[in-house]
């Protein structure tokens, strides 16, 4: 094959993703002077990466296969805008080795690896051979092209459960399932196969022996046409939920010196097999004792930014210069390992229901400053709407400092002081993970968070007596910025009277929970805020993002968002949304029964798992959603009969429309 066309300089690069990832590579490219073209579906047409991007082509409609997996969509962008270059991104086509080989075909570059090399290394169960064969430790298990029902369940019995059957294509936890018996596997297998095919476009499944208590390491490498190979030190992902990873850190806290350089040894000698140019990653599982083999990923890595902070290296640079045909600008042993990093994936999604995906638009987005060792890669502002159709995640926030425990303090401090309204996040439950005890001493494993979820999704504290006065000043403040046109409006001292001490009255609840009330005393003299028997003295100095309440000489800094009664405040002591009680009634509200069986969000019918008439037990399935492109099933709430199923697989449905009927059996 010849080089000149799959390394050259070029001026004009397509991104063909979206999202942060999308951002991310525009920001890099635009700094080397490169012109940047953007893709988008119909549901992105207002999104970040396409003001960010110099041009932008539509694709097609909102559906991932009928725009940004459309390879031959992608190719005509390119054509349309000149383009010279695209760069995948990760997720959608990235490791899609017919979409390299078209772009090769096409007569552009592909910033990343030939089709080739994807073949043999970006197919987990292609490179596991090649790993078996070059004598590199593997997990024991099946990578072979017949998928038959019997022939995966031989090589199941013949492994010993519980086992691990994931997407050979795929990655971010989509298309894998653990299986813990032989009469889970066959639902186990359909189940994968069908939502590998909706996120990758393939559905070739792998087995492999499940490890238990296990460590999720892997190691940066990153390859040049000119032989040089080279690794920027290892990562661990260890804390994941549903086999998707959540925080990340560079390097891994498990390992020592010795251990580091012969897992980076062994990633060097697994890339090495296929001469691998590009950024890729070498996946390995630990048990304790040894480390296995488990994958290799043909692209750059959500997680990339760590390895970033800790070698000071731009590997979207470097990804863009081995594109040039640029030899890597520095050897193995110039490369310097220099302090420690820890990143955070903030999702639009809801923990405490079983992580929910979260659609909807974003009203209020206040992060903090990247300053002090914080870095924030997002791919979303205020007022964007996150739609059903992609995946949820929103932004990475990544800290960096000399140590391990002072970059876990950077990163809980910036996810503490973010605010991200309109739509449900994970923030808090982030927050909460890098407060965990045991994630601080690194006594962890990848099943962590499923055995602490409890912990980790406990509801916010009772407001308490600061919450509720800064309730009170939010009100007044929001009152005050109403009346502002009028600069000597009476409203500017908290419910002007002509003469008098006067009051007024304040009622809150959380939810559905027992109203809270509180009472403003104002008129002549200092206001007072009064709650039960104790009465107390406040001011109020407005700031960007809420204001400075001082209470009886103690100043706190309170963030706040007001939606007509609805309350969102931010304190010391956590995250409270409180409902305003509307003083002059008339408040009506409606609840779904528990036993209504409802869409949660928007997304399309994949499955129906039972009959018309079954009899059914509590929380047996009764269908299947793919809901930002994983899969949620929806349960039976009690014991009863199915009534009616009032869906069909291939229906688009939309939130909160009733999807089954369930007749309680009256036990």
């Amino acid at each position: 094959m010849d080089r000149s066309k799959l390394y050259r300089r070029f001026r004009t690069l397509l991104i063909a993703n979206r999202g942060e990832i999308a951002c991310r590579v525009i920001r890099t490219a635009r700094a080397m002077g490169l012109r940047t073209v953007a893709v988008y579906s119909e549901a992105d047409r207002e999104a970040m990466h396409v003001a960010l991007a110099d041009e932008a082509v539509l694709l097609g409609p909102a559906r991932a296969r009928d725009s940004y997996l459309n390879v031959e969509r992608l190719i005509e962008a390119a054509r349309k805008t000149g383009a010279e270059a695209v760069h995948p991104g990760y997720g959608f086509l990235s490791e899609n080795a017919e979409f390299a080989q078209a772009c090769f075909d096409a007569g552009l570059v592909f910033v990343g690896p030939t089709a080739e090399m994807m073949n043999a290394m970006g197919s987990k169960s292609g490179s596991k051979a090649l790993m078996e064969k070059a004598g590199v430790p593997l997990v024991p298990g099946y990578h072979g092209e017949a998928q038959d029902e019997a022939t995966l369940a031989k090589a199941a019995d013949k492994i010993g459960f519980p086992i691990l059957v994931k997407a050979s294509a795929g990655g971010g936890g989509r298309g894998m399932r653990i299986v813990r018996s032989a009469g889970e596997l066959a639902p186990a297998i359909v189940s994968a196969k069908r939502e590998a095919k909706a996120a990758f476009g393939d559905d070739l499944m792998l087995i492999e022996k499940y490890v238990d208590n296990p460590r999720h390491i892997e190691v940066q490498v990153i390859g040049d046409s000119h032989g040089n190979l080279l690794s920027l030190f290892e990562r661990e992902c260890t804390l994941q939920r549903r086999h998707q990873k959540v925080i990340e850190e560079a390097p891994s806290p498990t390992l020592n010196a010795a251990q580091r350089e012969t897992v980076c040894a062994a990633a060097r000698k697994a890339a090495g097999a296929v001469n691998y140019v590009g950024a890729g990653t070498i996946e390995f599982v630990s048990d304790g004792k040894d480390v296995f083999f488990i994958e290799m990923n043909t692209r750059l890595q959500v997680e990339h930014p760590v390895t970033e902070l800790i070698t000071g290296i731009d590997l979207v640079e470097w990804q863009l210069r081995v594109a040039f045909g640029e030899a890597l600008p520095l050897k193995q042993d110039e490369i310097r390992l220099n302090g420690h990093a820890v990143e955070a994936r903030v999702y639009a999604e809801n923990p405490t229901r079983n992580f929910m995906p979260s659609v909807g638009r974003i009203s209020t987005w206040r992060l903090p400053a990247e300053a002090g060792g914080l870095r924030i890669d997002a791919g979303y502002r205020e007022g964007d709407a996150v739609s059903p159709y992609y995946d949820a995640m929103l932004a990475k926030m990544i800290a960096w400092a000399p140590t391990r425990d002072v970059a876990i303090e950077r990163l809980n401090r910036g996810l503490e002081e973010s605010d991200v309204r309109g739509i449900v996040t994970n923030i808090p439950f982030l927050s909460a993970l890098m407060t965990h005890p045991k994630v601080r001493t690194n006594a962890i494993d990848t099943g962590f968070i499923e055995r602490e979820l409890a912990v980790l999704t406990q509801a916010a504290p009772a407001p308490g007596e600061l919450e509720l006065c800064a309730a009170v000043a939010a009100i007044l403040n929001d009152e005050r910025q109403a009346a502002g046109a009028q600069a000597s409006s009476p409203w500017q001292t908290f419910g002007w009277q002509p003469v008098g001490r006067r009051q007024r009255n304040f009622a809150f609840r959380v939810g559905h929970g027992p109203e809270q009330r509180i009472t403003l005393n104002y008129g002549s003299g200092p206001s007072t805020l009064v709650i039960g028997e104790r009465e107390l003295a406040f001011t109020t100095t407005a700031k960007e993002g809420g204001f400075d309440l001082t209470l009886d000489g103690v100043k706190s800094s309170v963030a706040a968002v007001i939606d007509g009664h609805e309350l969102y405040l931010r304190t010391r002591n956590g995250r409270f949304d409180l409902h305003w009680v509307d003083p002059f009634g008339g408040e009506s509200e409606e609840q779904a029964g528990e036993d209504k069986i409802a869409a949660p969000l928007p997304g399309t019918v994949v499955a129906v798992l039972a009959e018309e008439g079954a009899k059914l037990e509590k929380g047996a399935p009764i269908l299947t959603l793919e809901v930002m492109k994983m899969e949620q099933t929806l349960r039976a709430p009690f014991a009863g009969v199915l009534k009616a199923i009032r869906c069909k697989v291939g229906d688009i449905v939309q939130e909160g429309v009733e999807l089954a009927v369930v007749e309680p059996s009256g036990e």
